[in-house]
């Protein structure tokens, strides 16, 4: 099988590659930089220069494939400039997509995230609930657009779409604001926000291999929601204390404190 892979130097991405590569198949994956590039030559995938953002960058490279994974997304811890985010997480996803289409790709894997619920209010949900907001971050807010005002309607229109949507995803290389959150709890973080916040987590290789699972075996127009259990963060906190020894903080901060866009 013939894959082509956006995002591919990425957290979740790396993983997918190389489980690609060592189930035999052939990958070609989409490389902005002549770091990336070689990262990824170092896998083992065939190198496509391009950016999500710059179809025809794309098109020889996707053309003849069995299989599209597109897991190429704008996050930033912190960033308040939205125009990344709009052009890289909206437009550059409906340029994929669009071009799978066109091409015929019989699978689409389309990469979402459970930030589009937003505040579930506590609420456990499946992969029908839907809400329009507010959110956190621009990323999230930019991944609901993709989602719902880019992925779905393609779906409506026949594309052979099948979407995933990763909760809190950990492991080795994370970078994400969990990742940053367990880097100042054991640098001795003097307070934690949003205690009550509760997320979802799964290793970053059990979604790896979740990707696979669906670009195998998911029904297209279908969203699969690949994650673990919901933690709150306060408990979260308290279990690394127990794991390192340090002591947790006392003060905690009421999740209103974090200002949403």
């Amino acid at each position: 099988m013939k894959a082509f892979v956006t995002g591919g130097t990425g957290f979740i991405g790396k993983h997918v590659v190389k489980k690609l590569l060592k189930d035999g198949h052939e990958v070609y994956a989409l490389a902005r930089s002549e770091r990336s590039a070689a990262i990824l030559v170092g896998m083992g995938a065939q190198v496509v220069p391009g950016d999500i953002t710059d179809t025809e960058s794309m098109r020889g490279g996707m053309d003849g494939c069995d299989l599209v994974i597109h897991l190429a997304a704008w996050y930033k811890l912190g960033a308040m400039d939205a125009s990344q985010a709009e052009s890289i997480n909206v437009g550059g996803t409906r340029k994929v997509l669009r071009l799978a289409h066109e091409l015929g790709i019989p699978k689409i894997v389309y990469v979402s995230t459970v930030a589009v619920f937003g505040d579930t209010k506590g609420q456990l949900v499946d992969e029908s609930y839907f809400q329009g907001g507010p959110f956190l971050t621009n990323y999230d807010r930019t991944k609901w657009l993709a989602h719902y005002k880019v992925a779905v309607p393609l779906i409506e229109k026949g594309a052979p779409i099948v979407i995933v949507m990763p909760g809190g995803v950990y492991g080795p290389g994370d970078k994400s604001i969990l990742a940053e959150m367990m880097r100042l709890f054991y640098r001795g973080m003097p307070a934690m926000p949003g205690p009550e916040l509760t997320l979802t987590y799964a290793h970053v290789g059990d979604v790896a291999d979740g990707i696979l699972l669906v670009a195998k075996k998911g029904k297209n127009g279908e969203s699969y929601l690949l994650t673990g259990p919901a933690i709150p963060l306060g408990e979260m906190v308290d279990f690394w204390g127990n794991f390192t020894g340090k002591v947790p903080p006392n003060l905690r901060l009421p999740i209103a404190m974090l200002r949403p866009f």
